[in-house]
């Protein structure tokens, strides 16, 4: 048989015929079972306009995609093959959508007494499920559509998924840490308001201007100090220079917290615990560890450019200002993000440090008391309105700056 032709891998038709036709059997077997009780897809169509709509394009999808890779089958024509990958992305999506609407759908019609957990799923819609997307690979497989674009498919969708969650529950109108549905019955922006509001006992706002600071500034000086230390160990030849790297770089690789015990005492024998200062210099003190990454873009700049500005009467300062940092700009941006995201995520440090000392909470100590199991109930909406807005700084920051950022690991000077 030929394998090839110069628009479809061949080999893929039968794969992708064979689990299409196991997502057609699914339909025929039980989609969700409670007790004795059990219900095939086609009971969805009596449901409501939503459940018929779902239901309806899994299985149009999967009967139509049969009947197209049949035909693949006899003529492989690439058109009509990538009608097949349409409805396979149709009928995967649509039967995604039902797992997370089916809880609200049935326990609205009242079919089981006991009330529907996904664990009631039935043989039928698990099968059609893992079917329709092993289905949907092969016909990709097919279509001659890169195996690392079906790879980073799979996993966006696996990356997608929490942040999805949490930004839907953050809009949950419903109060409570456990629902038994993924889609909030009813939205708002309460659950945001709330964090913010004057007679709220969570000062967010508070937590939030903390952490900021904290990041801002260790952001800063971690900073100048990386960028002094990789040019002096790139640029300066001295005795012990390479023995002083390698220690650095093995001292380096130890975790912070391995440390936490002592630096919280040294801290709180100089009078600095429980205050933002002592999270500023814990993030600071060890900053220079970091400098292999930054020394290894400024050793591609050219000596030679060093020289050339010697020979005009530069002095080191006035090298390091006008000719290094300005060809430094991506790996000083991939500093600047780096030593803003760890202060600003920080959890452990900042949760020995502050103690109980409530205004002075980072956001992360804040999200994290907000969490326990007295008071998750009231507040998890309010948490993952939190956790929502914690992470809007970081992304702006990499969305403004995702070029600079690849650059820096790459070099200074292209040619």
């Amino acid at each position: 048989m030929k394998q090839t032709n110069t628009h479809l891998l061949i080999k893929y038709r039968m794969p992708a015929l064979l689990f299409t036709l196991l997502c057609v059997v699914s339909i025929i077997l039980p989609y969700a079972s409670v007790g004795e009780n059990s219900i095939r897809i086609f009971t969805l169509f009596s449901l409501n306009d939503f459940a018929k709509t779902m239901a309806g394009l899994y299985i149009a999808g999967v009967i139509c995609s049969l009947v197209i890779k049949v035909l693949v089958m006899v003529r492989p024509i690439k058109s009509i093959a990538r009608m097949a990958l349409v409805l396979d992305v149709i009928s995967a999506g649509s039967y995604s959508v039902l797992l997370f609407g089916s809880k609200s759908i049935l326990d609205k019609a009242g079919i089981f007494d006991a009330g529907f957990m996904v664990k009631d799923f039935g043989i039928g819609y698990w099968l059609g499920l893992v079917m329709a997307y092993v289905a949907l690979t092969f016909t990709m497989k097919l279509c001659k559509i890169s195996t690392g674009y079906i790879v980073l498919t799979w996993l966006s969708i696996i990356w997608l998924f929490p942040i999805l969650w949490i930004v839907l529950t953050s809009l949950r109108a419903e109060s409570g840490y456990y629902v038994g549905y993924f889609i909030p019955r009813g939205f708002t922006l309460d659950n945001y308001k709330a964090l913010f509001s004057k007679t709220s006992v969570i000062p967010f706002g508070k937590w939030w201007f903390n952490t900021f600071i904290v990041a801002i500034c260790s952001c800063i000086i971690s900073s100048m100090i990386v960028l002094m230390t990789s040019y002096v160990l790139s640029r300066v030849r001295f005795s012990w220079r390479g023995s002083l790297m390698r220690v650095m770089l093995i001292i380096g690789m130890f975790p912070g917290f391995m440390s936490m015990i002592a630096v919280y005492n040294i801290l709180k024998g100089a009078g600095l615990s429980q205050s933002l200062g002592a999270l500023i210099v814990v993030n600071v003190a060890g900053a220079a560890m970091g400098y292999y990454i930054c020394k290894g873009f400024l050793d591609t700049i050219p000596r030679s450019l060093d020289e050339a500005a010697i020979i005009d009467g530069a002095t080191r300062f006035q090298i390091f200002t006008r000719v290094t940092i300005p060809l430094s700009k991506p790996i000083i941006i991939y500093t600047v993000l780096t030593s803003f995201i760890g202060p600003w995520g920080d959890y452990i440090f900042p949760s020995m440090l502050l103690g109980d000392k409530q205004n002075s909470y980072t956001v992360a100590i804040g999200l994290k008391w907000m969490t326990d199991f007295r008071r998750i109930n009231n507040y998890y909406t309010q948490f993952a309105a939190g956790a929502v807005l914690v992470s809007i700084p970081i992304v702006i920051l990499f969305v403004a700056l995702q070029r600079f950022y690849v650059e820096g690991l790459s070099g200074a000077v292209k040619g």
